[in-house]
């Protein structure tokens, strides 16, 4: 299993397939594994995918200090120059998405195109300070009461009613988290590239989830709107989690936008 260092610790990272580099992101509470094992073998026969594991997550190890943006930031930009030569496409889910953002900003000769989804650009407003707040105190006092409030916020009802009662329950048992998450979450709740947005001169694709309740589809607005040239795709009727269980729209617009030519 391949490792890389920062100035914070060492990066675990995935690696698959043979082609262009396609660097991926997770988010909050997931890893290389659980966010995108269900799509790599979609990208992995045109291109090398690099899945690093974010600091909270997988075997990637760091200092055990507060997480900040920058740090997360200098994991992706260390695993895709470890793993890949050349310009990169970056796909960032959630957190991962405002990470992808920054790198892009802040490593414009890494990134060729950019694909966010789900993400978000601000969660400093009181609405977003309530539900992290929420979050970190249910996972602190009990964790699995924090886990059946995430699927509650995280799916939408057509998905959670398609699960079934027996589906529903063996879910909640068998999902596993990282044990980051706490540290993943306090890091959400001060979010804010608001600033970082117009720097980036990259194709991007902004790919918003109609029932979002974790990333309201606002935030995908902000993002489309701060990003020079970006371009806007909506899933309606789609919660935050709900392409986890079926990848198949995501993975088209994706597939999509990675064949287009990024002049």
């Amino acid at each position: 299993m391949p490792f890389v260092s920062t100035d914070t610790g060492q990066v675990h990272y995935e690696i698959d397939g043979d082609g262009p580099g396609l660097v991926l992101v997770h988010g909050v509470g997931g890893d290389a594994q659980k966010v995108f094992g269900n799509v790599v073998d979609q990208f992995s026969g045109e291109h090398t995918v690099v899945r690093p594991n974010l600091s909270g997550s997988g075997r990637t190890t760091d200092d055990g200090a507060e997480l900040s943006l920058p740090a997360l930031v200098g994991q992706v930009e260390a695993a895709t120059r470890a793993a890949v030569t050349g310009p990169v496409d970056l796909f960032g889910f959630s957190l991962g998405a405002a990470v992808a953002a920054a790198t892009a900003a802040t490593h414009p000769g890494l990134v060729r195109r950019l694909i966010l989804l789900g993400g978000v650009a601000d969660m400093t407003g009181p609405r977003a300070g309530l539900g992290f707040g929420l979050w970190r105190d249910l996972a602190a006092t009990d964790f699995e009461l924090f886990k059946r409030f995430a699927a509650l916020q995280g799916f939408s009802p057509a998905v959670l009613d398609g699960f079934g009662h027996d589906g529903l329950a063996w879910s909640l048992k068998t999902d596993t988290w990282p044990p980051g998450t706490r540290r993943q979450i306090d890091l959400a709740a001060r979010i804010d590239i608001r600033e970082l947005l117009p720097a980036i001169q990259v194709p991007t694709l902004v790919i918003g989830l109609g029932a979002d309740q974790i990333a309201p589809i606002e935030q995908s607005h902000l993002l489309h709107s701060a990003i020079p040239g970006s371009r806007l795709a909506e899933i309606d009727g789609a919660g935050h989690l709900d392409w986890l269980t079926d990848p198949t729209p995501v993975v088209k617009l994706v597939q999509d936008f990675l064949t287009t030519d990024p002049a």
